[in-house]
C-alpha cells in the first residue's frame, strides 16, 4: 500500500514535470483559517485522516491518535527545543534573530532592516558593540561582539511572522513541544504540539533532534524545484532510538523535520550527529517513514513539498481542499493531518 503515493507521484512527473513546478504547490487560504493563538488544551486539535490507499477521508480529533497505532508501531519525535532567538539592539531600531554561535563572540544572525546592516557596519546589543563582519550570501549576517552575548538573556521566542502578532504571555509554553530537550531550534516543530505527557506515556515512542533552522520561514523562490537550495540543519540520533527505529514495523514520523531526518540517514537507520539539506519533494518518495503526522502548512512550501511527496501532490491538494471546506485551523497552532 506504501507504493501507492510513489507511483502517483512518479506518473506526474511522467506527465511533463508538473509536480516539480512551484506553482503547483499553491492554494487559497481564507485568513481567518490561520491559527493565531493555541487552543486552551494542547491536544484539543481536530485531526484529518488521509488514506493514501484508498483515498479516503475521516475527520477526527488528535485525542484519537493513538487509535491508529498498531501494537508494533513506532512513533518518532523531534525533542528539540525553541530557543528565545529573537533580541532587538538597545536602541529598537535593528531586530536580530540569532541562529549560530560561531564562536565565544561570533554569531550568525537575520537582521531587519537588512539594508543598515553592511559590512562594518555597528550596532550596540544586550549592552555591548556589534560589528558586522560578513554578509553570507542567504543574506545573513556574521557579527563580531566585544564581549560575549547570551540571546537567552533577552530574547524572546521567534513566532512565525504569519501569525501577524507580537509573543503573548503562553507562547513561551505553548510554542514549544512538552518533550523538548535539546536546545538550538529557531522554529517548533509544530507537529509535535499537540501531544501531552499523558498521550506520550500511552503510546510507544523514541525521539530524535533536528534543530528547525531559518529556513522554515522561507518560500521556495525559484519556478523549478530542482533550483531550489535547502538550508542546513543540525541533528542527532542516539544510538539507542537507531536501534529501537529499525526494529520497528512501522515507523510514524511526528512532523516533516523528523521525516527529514530518517530520510536523510536512510534504512537501516545509524546513529549520530551531523547536518542535512535534504530537500524532498515529488517524484521522491520516501522509503524510511511509513506514516505522517504532520500540521497544514503554507501555499508553495518546502513542508508542502514533503507532504506532497509521501502522499502524492493531487491527493495532497485535495486534502488541503477538504480541511478548508470544513474550516480546519491551519499553521503552526493549527490542527493536524495523519497520513496513513
Amino acid at each position: 500500500m506504501w507504493a501507492d503515493a510513489r507511483q502517483r507521484s512518479a506518473g506526474e512527473a511522467a506527465r511533463g514535470d508538473v509536480s516539480l513546478r512551484t506553482e503547483c504547490y499553491d492554494y487559497a487560504l481564507p485568513d481567518e483559517l490561520i491559527a493565531r493563538f493555541p487552543l486552551p488544551a494542547r491536544d484539543g486539535s481536530r485531526m484529518l485522516v488521509l488514506h493514501r490507499a484508498t483515498q479516503r477521508i475521516e475527520h477526527r480529533s488528535f485525542r484519537e491518535f493513538p487509535q491508529y497505532l498498531r501494537a508494533d508501531d513506532l512513533v518518532v519525535l523531534n525533542d528539540t527545543r525553541v530557543i528565545p532567538a529573537r533580541v532587538f539592539s538597545d536602541d529598537r531600531r535593528i531586530e536580530l534573530l540569532f541562529l549560530e554561535a560561531l564562536g565565544a563572540t561570533t554569531w550568525k544572525c537575520l537582521v531587519k532592516p537588512g539594508r543598515k546592516m553592511r559590512v562594518g557596519a555597528q550596532l550596540q546589543v544586550l549592552g555591548t558593540v556589534g560589528t558586522v563582519g560578513a554578509v553570507l550570501p542567504d543574506g545573513e549576517r556574521v557579527i563580531e561582539f566585544r564581549a560575549p552575548v547570551d540571546p537567552a538573556t533577552a530574547g524572546e521566542i521567534p513566532l512565525p511572522p504569519y501569525l501577524g502578532r507580537a509573543v503573548g504571555p503562553t507562547d513561551t509554553e505553548r510554542y514549544q513541544t512538552v518533550f523538548a530537550r535539546a536546545p538550538g531550534a529557531v522554529a517548533a516543530p509544530t507537529a509535535g504540539l499537540h501531544f501531552t505527557p499523558e498521550m506520550l506515556a500511552a503510546i510507544p515512542h523514541t525521539f530524535l533532534t533536528l534543530h528547525v533552522g531559518v529556513g522554515t520561514f522561507r518560500p521556495v523562490q525559484t519556478d523549478d524545484l530542482r533550483e531550489h537550495r535547502m538550508h542546513a540543519e543540525r541533528f542527532a540520533i542516539s544510538a539507542e532510538s537507531a536501534a529501537r527505529i529499525n526494529a520497528a514495523q512501522r515507523v510514524v514520523a511526528v512532523g516533516t523535520t523528523t521525516a527529514r531526518v530518517l530520510e536523510a540517514r536512510g534504512k537501516p537507520l545509524s546513529a549520530g550527529e551531523g547536518e542535512t539539506d535534504i530537500f524532498i519533494h515529488p517524484p521522491y518518495g520516501l522509503r524510511a517513514i511509513d506514516a505522517l503526522l504532520t500540521n497544514f502548512h503554507l501555499p508553495k512550501s518546502t513542508l508542502l513539498m514533503l507532504v506532497s511527496a509521501f502522499a502524492g501532490r493531487e491527493l495532497t491538494l485535495q486534502a488541503y481542499a477538504e480541511a478548508i471546506r470544513e474550516r480546519y485551523r491551519f499553521y503552526s497552532y493549527g490542527d493536524c493531518m495523519l497520513i496513513l
